[in-house]
């Protein structure tokens, strides 16, 4: 989300000249229930007033408060495109000092999903009117880091290097510099060597993990084969295996086939993990394509994975013929598979489901894929359920558990 907003609000919104938008209507409705008036004309409203904005705090005689209850009647209007339209002009009558009471009544209202945009589009103004006030603000009331990542994205647009700076200096201790992030977010598109280069500063972690994720979107508008050759530059082999992994993810639902065959040449820890995710979009375009290529692969986890997606993706519409795909390969299936065909196949065929679980290896993990699926089934069909129950051979454990829930 911060993403998006912060080059919509660099960007803004063109409006022909002299004709009035949606947006100062609504702003100009905002100015009459806060200040009692009839509305002005185009010329009196907001785009006049935002030429005053950042030096003197809005027009004349328009106090901080009357501006602030004028936000809350912005941010309260139906139209999401309108409010922020309405939320830009607005935000131009702030001045550098007054964005941290601003940002403090906006977060009174409730940050509730649809005013992400809005919060955002406050943040990145702020990041350009008072950087490190900004940040001092999110840091000290607020926690998850997306309002100092969105500063740091708009900072790191604008002035990378005072914005790497400005992380450096103030993250102690060895853990991996969280601040980078949002740095990396923001120079992404505008110097992505640069952000090439921090990523890879920055070691094996989570971190680590969420900057990449914000980078290889933007890198695969260049193109697959770029981003591939982007990945093959990398010189740390586990950030590569890590990159390649997420790309496959984001490139199989366009190209499944070519994905496939990258993703198998290029295999490491955390790619073979994609596997699965690969042919479920493979089989979702050409199950029979997918399937042939299934057979051609040598045994191992990323076979078994290949098969899961297979599974996976025929369970949804064809449980008995997902079940049989199962039994045709027996040597490649394990417990995640059989989970995965359960909760993939129970609500069309609940029998089958629960007739795969005997697949499982016998413990803890089968006793409680039985019980969550057996008491599904029993609140869902109970006489259907008994009389599969009645006929099964099932573990002592569930047996006990059935028991106690009153079954016969």
């Amino acid at each position: 989300m911060a993403v998006g907003v912060v080059g919509f609000f660099v960007g803004k919104f063109s409006q022909p000249s002299g004709e009035v938008s949606e947006a100062e209507r609504l702003l100009s409705r905002a100015d009459q229930v806060v200040q009692g008036k009839a509305a002005g004309t185009a010329k009196d409203g907001p785009r006049a007033s935002s030429a005053l904005s950042r030096r003197g705090g809005g027009p004349v005689g328009n106090s901080l408060v009357n501006r602030l209850e004028k936000m809350e009647d912005i941010v309260r209007g139906e139209n999401a495109l309108d409010r922020s339209r309405a939320m830009l002009s607005w935000i131009d009558t702030l001045s550098p000092a007054e964005f941290a009471e601003a940002v403090e009544r906006f977060r009174g209202l409730g940050l509730t999903e649809a005013r992400m945009g809005e919060y955002a589009m406050l943040l990145t103004a702020w990041a350009e009117a008072d950087p490190t006030a900004a940040l001092a603000y999110t840091r000290e009331k607020t926690s998850g880091g997306m309002a100092t990542d969105t500063v740091l994205t708009a900072w790191a647009s604008r002035d990378p290097e005072s914005a790497i700076a400005w992380a450096k200096a103030n993250h102690e201790g060895s853990e991996p510099n969280p601040f980078m992030i949002g740095i990396i977010r923001g120079l992404v598109v505008s110097d992505p060597a640069r952000a090439t280069a921090l990523l890879q500063e920055l070691p094996f972690s989570s971190e680590r993990g969420e900057a990449l994720g914000t980078m290889l979107p933007h890198l695969l508008r260049k193109g697959g084969e770029a981003a591939k050759g982007w990945i093959a530059s990398l010189a740390d082999s586990r950030l590569r295996d890590g990159a390649t992994a997420r790309l496959a993810e984001l490139m199989a639902g366009k190209d499944p086939e070519g994905t496939e065959a990258w993703l198998m040449a290029n295999l490491g820890e955390a790619s073979t993990r994609s596997v699965d995710e690969v042919y479920e979009a493979w089989a979702t375009k050409d199950a029979v394509a997918a399937k042939a290529a299934f057979e051609k692969l040598p045994a191992g986890d990323a076979r078994t994975r290949a098969l899961r997606g297979l599974v996976t993706i025929e369970a949804r519409k064809n449980p008995q013929a997902a079940a049989e795909l199962m039994n045709q390969h027996p040597a490649d299936i394990n417990d995640r598979m059989v989970q995965h065909f359960v909760w993939n196949a129970f609500d069309e065929a609940p029998e089958v489901a629960v007739g795969q679980i005997v697949r499982m290896g016998a413990g803890r993990d089968q006793n409680r894929i039985y019980g969550y699926a057996l008491d599904a089934w029993l609140d869902r069909d109970q006489a259907a359920a008994q009389s599969w129950i009645n006929s099964a051979s099932l573990p002592e454990p569930v047996l006990r558990r059935l028991a106690e829930r009153g079954q016969p």
